[in-house]
């Protein structure tokens, strides 16, 4: 494995902060940003990122559709549109997470379904050997060294068969993969699953960090939601500190989503205290890059299964784990993921052996994202709408599960609210449809509709 790329410290760039964070690249010492790599288009760039790259700040886009975690493998379409990102923005490296964001279709005879937001991947045997795969067919397609993020979890699968740093530390062994390690998600699982951040900084192969990942969240009700709006606590900066007491990580990066402080000198603040928690950290201890940071014999380090770390990667040959056929893997693997996401989103019954209470917390938390995101792609809607948009929306969501992306479920949203008569106020009634039909446009969004059946749909909201 290559050496890591050195970045610093950093912030996620988001549209709301872009101005800020422009400020505090040349004030507060911010080396590099992330982007999220769906919300950029190559041939288009926000000319905030163009500015920053002009200063040579280093930007990385960072991908939250792949599904390299899903039964199928990543999709060639999408994996062209990460490495074309990656090409407009000059990166050095790309991220993605451990996770599935879509199943069901064919393979299972249940219907193809989005989850909308990032799902773990139980720590089996079969996730793992799909998992390695998958990332093999992404890093072959990609321009630049890929790195992956370990999640945070409202749920846990049953049946696990390693622990969260067994399963990290196997995957960089097969692959050669990079890691992105969120101390944040750490956390999050500490409390809603009693796994021990300690533990799984043990067991990992600090080498192989690209970068590490800091944020926010609060804890409703004894579940620890990584909401990514508010500032860094204390816990997860400890986290981060036990972390660079191990290794000097090359970069660390604030991530905020959501609820942004009106004054960037809040920002500035958090940057510093990351910055202050490394630096202090790092002077007990921190192992050198290169060399292994796993735990002592009988802390808990995983038995070896394949070569070094990197080494199928920097030789081309896979491990013996990787040479055989994953087809009934996957298929086992498509079988439980459509099941569990059929009981978050559609409405089906409890897979054996989840909690249904957390099932209803995690299938919760899928309903607001989804409000959450649609409301930012299509803010006219929460516009129209006012107090009543998150309700209705909730309400839609209950019945009507993603199957698309975020604008298309928009679309969808609105003409729910117009063919369930959800619109009492005429004049709010006539914003939505005047809004539905400028989107819609003359041709069905979907292949399965004709023509015929769109032309009838817009005489019928036009109430002709």
């Amino acid at each position: 494995m290559e050496q890591s790329v050195r970045l610093g410290t950093g912030i996620g760039w988001r549209p709301e902060i872009a101005d800020a964070v422009e400020r505090m690249a040349g004030t507060a010492g911010i080396d590099w940003v992330e982007v999220v790599a769906e919300n950029v288009c190559p041939g288009h760039l926000p000319e905030s990122l163009t500015r920053l790259r002009e200063r040579g700040v280093t930007v990385v886009p960072h991908g939250v559709s792949l599904g390299l975690g899903g039964a199928d493998r990543p999709d060639p379409e999408r994996l062209r549109a990460l490495a074309e990102r990656v090409r407009a923005l000059g990166s050095p490296l790309v991220t993605e997470h451990i996770a599935f964001v879509r199943a069901g279709g064919p393979p299972t005879g249940a219907p193809a379904l989005e989850a909308g937001h990032l799902l773990p991947v139980p720590r089996t045997r079969d996730a793992l050997d799909v998992l390695c795969e998958n990332v093999r067919i992404a890093q072959d397609a990609l321009p630049v060294p890929l790195a992956v993020e370990n999640i945070a979890a409202l749920l846990s699968w049953p049946g696990e068969e390693l622990t969260e740093g067994q399963f990290l530390y196997e995957l960089a062994d097969r692959t050669g993969v990079r890691l992105l390690i969120d101390v944040a998600n750490l956390h999050t699982n500490h409390v809603n699953q009693g796994e021990d951040p300690a533990r799984a900084l043990d067991e990992l192969p600090v080498e192989a960090i690209a970068y590490v990942h800091v944020a926010g969240g609060f804890e409703r009700d004894g579940v620890w939601h990584d909401s990514h709006d508010r500032p860094v606590p204390p816990q997860v900066l400890d986290v981060l500190a036990d972390l660079a007491s191990r290794v000097v990580p090359p970069g660390v990066l604030l991530e905020r989503d959501e609820n942004f402080p009106d004054e960037p000198a809040e920002l500035e603040r958090e940057v510093t205290a990351i910055r202050e928690t490394v630096r202090g950290a790092s002077g007990r201890g921190a192992v050198p890059k290169g060399t292994s940071g796993r735990g002592a014999p009988g802390r808990g380090a995983p038995e070896r299964t394949g070569a070094a770390i990197g080494s199928s990667a920097d030789t081309g040959s896979p491990s013996v784990t990787d040479s055989a056929d994953t087809g009934p893997a996957r298929q086992r693997l498509a079988l439980g993921q459509a099941a569990l996401l059929s009981a978050l989103v559609a409405g089906a019954p409890a897979p054996a052996g989840f909690d249904p209470e957390r099932l209803d917390v995690q299938a919760r938390a899928l309903a607001g994202k989804r409000a959450d995101v649609v409301a930012k792609v299509a803010p006219e809607l929460p516009e129209i709408l006012g107090g009543s948009y998150r309700p209705a929306f909730l309400g839609y969501a209950r019945e009507h599960p993603m199957t698309g992306g975020y604008r298309h479920d928009a679309l969808d949203f609105a003409e729910y609210l117009l063919r369930a008569g959800r619109v009492e106020d005429a004049g709010t009634r006539r914003q939505v449809r005047a809004w539905w039909l400028e989107r819609s446009g003359p041709a069905p969004r979907s292949a399965r509709r004709s023509v015929r059946l769109a032309r009838t749909a817009r005489r019928v909201l036009l109430g002709r």
